[in-house]
């Protein structure tokens, strides 16, 4: 998992991108159509047409970093927007990295009540 800290902003880009794309070229969409600043250090969520590979960009004093992750059945969740970016929160990350619902996660197990 990403090392991400709790000031660090997390941005799903809305609709879906070339997955051909490298770290230039998201970076450039980034800035261009995104209207984010890029060196900033924010985490930048891309998904291709298909919705089961997602890129995340990654810009931080070190350098940049380019992360994907594919799933082997099923398909990412994701906003229903055209264009535009959308804030995540790092455990909605989470969910969202892992195929679950991060919009309204649901809570599989409830502790029985004693009293």
């Amino acid at each position: 998992m990403i090392p991400v800290s709790a000031d660090v902003k997390i941005w799903i880009a809305a609709g879906h991108t070339d997955m051909r794309r490298g770290m230039a070229t998201l970076a450039r969409q980034v800035e261009q159509h995104l209207g984010r600043r890029f060196h900033d250090g924010d985490l930048f969520v891309f998904r291709g047409r298909r919705g089961d590979l997602v890129k995340i960009l990654w810009s931080d004093a070190l350098g940049v970093s380019l992360y994907s992750k594919r799933l082997a059945r099923g398909h990412f969740i994701w906003p229903s927007a055209k264009d535009g970016a959308i804030a995540l929160t790092p455990s909605a990350l989470a969910c969202l990295l892992e195929g679950i619902d991060w919009r309204n996660p649901q809570r599989t197990w409830r502790p029985s009540q004693v009293g």
